[in-house]
C-alpha cells in the first residue's frame, strides 16, 4: 500500500514531528509546484494560515519550495481556509495554500490546497503529490535562475473577502438592532468576523479575538459552544456564533442558550430553501455522522438526504456530481455552493441571520424543527489503525448492538483521517441504552485496537 500523507482534510501532525516538519513542507512546496506548473508562465499561488505559532515556520518552507519551482506567492497571513478558497478564485491563482490545523490544539498543524476553482484537491491529486514529496528518486525539474518565483504579501486580502462575505447577505437587510457573541477561537477570523458583522450593523460581543500564537482553539470556539450559550444568555443577546480555528466551522446558540449544531442548521436552512423552490431536487448532502433525526426530517417534508464520507471535501464532491446547493457536516462544516465552493462558518452565519431578518422572528422560535435522536461519539486512541474487517471481536461487539438496538438505531466505526483516534459512534432512541451500548464497543475498540 502506498503511503499517504494527506488524511480526510489535508495533510496534519504535531509541529516538528513527521510529516509536519520543515523538510517535509519544503518537498511539498516543490512538489505542488512541479505538479501545478505547465509552460512558461509564472504561476501564481496564495497562501494563506491560522494563527499558529508554527504557521511561520511552514508559511517559509511552502514559499521557499514553491518559488523554487517557479511560482510567485501572495501571502495574505492569518485569514480563514474559505477565505484562501475565495481569494484563489478572485485573484485568478492556480493554487490555493492553507496552513492550519483546523480545531486541533496549538502544537498541531496542517497543510491542505484548493484549486484554481476554489475546490480541495480529489485524492488521486493528492497522491501524485505525496509520491512527489515522499520518493527517495524524486528529481526536481527546477527553472533556469531566472524564472524563479517571487513571493509578495497581499495587503488588502481582508478587505476583499470582507465585501465577498457582505455581498452575501441580501443587500435589502441589515443586521441593526441584533446583538450577537461571536467567538473566534483566538483563530484566523478574528480579523475579519467582528468587522463584517459590525459593518452590518449588529452590536458585536467579543470573544476569542486576542490570539497569540499558543491560545488558538483553547477552551473557546465551535468545540466549547458553552462559551457562546452562557454569555448570550448573560449579555442579553439574540444569537451566539462560535468559529473554529479556521473558520469554516460554525456552531451556533439561540437567544436563550440552547446550542444548535450543524444538522438543526441544516434542517433550518433546507426547509427554507425548499419552501422558496431553490432547493435543487429537494436534496441535501451530509456525511455518515449526521443524526438520523435529520434524514427523517427532510423525507417527512418531500425532500432527501444523500450521505457521503466525513469530511467536508466529499460532500462538496457529491453536491458538484448530483447537483446540490446545500449540503454540510453534523460538525457544524456548511456548504451554500451558491455563494462558496467550501464550508464556510461566518458565510453560513449570515444566511442564518438572513432567515431570521427576513421572517423578523427569533432563532428559538424558528430552530425548533429538528430533534436529534440521542447520539454518542467516543474516541477511543490507538497506536495503528487495522482494518474492522480484521479486528473480529470489534465486529462481534458491533452485532451485538446493532442486535439490542432491534432497528431503531445505528452503529458507526471509523478512523479519523487526520488523528490516531477510532470514533465511535451510537445512536438509538434510549439515551441510557446507547450509552451503555457505546461503552461495550469502546470497551472492545481499547482492547483489541491497541
Amino acid at each position: 500500500m502506498k503511503q499517504r500523507l494527506f488524511g480526510t482534510d489535508g495533510l496534519r501532525g504535531q509541529g516538528n514531528i513527521f510529516p509536519m516538519t520543515p523538510e517535509i513542507a519544503l518537498r511539498l512546496g516543490l512538489a505542488a509546484g512541479q505538479y501545478f506548473r505547465n509552460g512558461d508562465k509564472h504561476h501564481r499561488v496564495v497562501i494563506g494560515k491560522d494563527t499558529r505559532l508554527s504557521g511561520y515556520v511552514f508559511e517559509t518552507a511552502l514559499t521557499s519550495g514553491l518559488c523554487a519551482n517557479g511560482m510567485d506567492v501572495f501571502l495574505v497571513g492569518p485569514m480563514p481556509t474559505p477565505a484562501i478558497s475565495f481569494l484563489t478564485r478572485n485573484m485568478r491563482a492556480d493554487l490555493g495554500v492553507v496552513i492550519s490545523a483546523s480545531h486541533n490544539p496549538f502544537m498541531d498543524n496542517g497543510i491542505k490546497f484548493f484549486d484554481r476553482n476554489g475546490f480541495k484537491l480529489p485524492d488521486e491529486v493528492e497522491d501524485e503529490i505525496s509520491e512527489l514529496v515522499l520518493g527517495q528518486d524524486t528529481k526536481w525539474d527546477y527553472p533556469p535562475a531566472e524564472d524563479v518565483g517571487r513571493a509578495h504579501r497581499i495587503a488588502d486580502a481582508r478587505g476583499r473577502y470582507i465585501v465577498y462575505l457582505k455581498n452575501s447577505f441580501s443587500p435589502h437587510l441589515t443586521l441593526d438592532g441584533l446583538k450577537i457573541v461571536l467567538d473566534c477561537a483566538h483563530g484566523a477570523a478574528y480579523g475579519v468576523a467582528p468587522d463584517v458583522l459590525e459593518e452590518l450593523g449588529a452590536e458585536v460581543v467579543k470573544v476569542g479575538v486576542n490570539p497569540d500564537g499558543l491560545n488558538i482553539n483553547r477552551k473557546c470556539g465551535s468545540l466549547y459552544p458553552e462559551v457562546i450559550a452562557r454569555m448570550v444568555v448573560e449579555e442579553g443577546a439574540d444569537l451566539g456564533i462560535a468559529l473554529d480555528g479556521d473558520a469554516d466551522r460554525l456552531i451556533v446558540c439561540d437567544e436563550n442558550g440552547r446550542i444548535l449544531d450543524g444538522d438543526q442548521i441544516m434542517a433550518l436552512c433546507a426547509l427554507e430553501l425548499m419552501e422558496k423552490d431553490r432547493l435543487p431536487g429537494n436534496m441535501l448532502v451530509a456525511t455518515v455522522m449526521s443524526n438520523m433525526a435529520l434524514e427523517l426530517f427532510m423525507t417527512e417534508h418531500g425532500g432527501r438526504l444523500l450521505r457521503t464520507d466525513v469530511g467536508d471535501r466529499y460532500v462538496v464532491e457529491a453536491m458538484r456530481r448530483e447537483g446540490a446547493t446545500l449540503g454540510g457536516e453534523q460538525s457544524g462544516h456548511l456548504i451554500f455552493m451558491d455563494h462558496a465552493t467550501t464550508g464556510d462558518g461566518l458565510l453560513a452565519a449570515l444566511q442564518l441571520l438572513r432567515i431570521m431578518r427576513e421572517r423578523e422572528r427569533p432563532l428559538s422560535e424558528l430552530a425548533g424543527l429538528l430533534e436529534p435522536f440521542p447520539q454518542v461519539l467516543r474516541n477511543v486512541h490507538v497506536k495503528r489503525k487495522v482494518p474492522f474487517d480484521q479486528a473480529p471481536e470489534v465486529q462481534e461487539a458491533v452485532r451485538r448492538v446493532e442486535a439490542a438496538l432491534k432497528g431503531k438505531g445505528r452503529v458507526l466505526l471509523r478512523y479519523s483521517g487526520t488523528e490516531a483516534v477510532c470514533r465511535v459512534m451510537v445512536e438509538g432512541q434510549d439515551p441510557e441504552l446507547v450509552e451503555k451500548l457505546t461503552g461495550d464497543i469502546v470497551e472492545a475498540c481499547e482492547k483489541h485496537l491497541k
